[in-house]
């Protein structure tokens, strides 16, 4: 599957009716979504036919867009109910059967739970911006436990020269303008 047709495609994935600013959900844009796993299975083949975890998975763009690539099998972890409902709904209508859901909270799992369960882990996590700081770190703590192979997640920029831009929709009543940019790093951490 090309690029494009990637990202034409999950333009149609359902996001977030009522986004929760406890959990710093912002739905990962199509383009974006579809640049890192159109970059994860073409560079490093690490998507087709493996088993792939998405962590704060919310309505599942990624693994939506995993599947679309052939995963092997897709499991999406999030702390909210709400989210993964959407994220059901999201796979039946693109009639994915490759895919389980788990409602947890990632920061308490039990040490080992799902150690080296899966080949690749990929996540958009909370950037711990909104009273969750270092929530990022401990999302990445818990995807270097679970991937057997590799990690692929997406943090704030601070100093570095800018990579991406997530192009961040007004979700909140807080929000002032109507789009912002915010600069990510895409990364790629590796377990062998």
């Amino acid at each position: 599957m090309k690029l494009k047709e990637l990202e034409s495609c999950l333009q149609q994935v359902d996001v977030f009716e009522e986004p929760k600013i406890l959990f710093e959900q912002y739905p990962t844009s199509p383009h974006i979504a579809a640049c890192m796993l159109y970059t994860i299975q073409s560079t490093f083949d690490d998507i087709s036919g493996k088993i792939v975890a998405d962590l704060g998975c919310g309505c599942g763009v990624l693994s939506v867009g995993a599947a679309m690539l052939d995963a092997g099998f897709c499991v999406g972890f999030d702390i909210d109910n709400e989210a993964l409902e959407i994220f059901r709904r999201n796979a039946e209508e693109f009639e994915i059967s490759n895919v389980d859901l788990v409602q947890c909270d990632l920061c308490s799992l039990e040490a080992g739970a799902y150690a080296n369960k899966f080949d690749t882990v990929i996540m958009n996590p909370p950037f711990g911006t909104k009273h969750n700081q270092g929530m990022d770190m401990k999302f990445l703590q818990a995807a270097l436990t679970m991937a057997k192979k590799a990690v692929y997640s997406l943090h704030k920029t601070s100093t570095r020269e800018v990579k991406l831009r997530y192009d961040l929709p007004a979700s909140y009543k807080f929000h002032k303008k109507k789009s912002v940019d915010i600069h990510v790093d895409f990364l790629r951490f590796s377990n062998l």
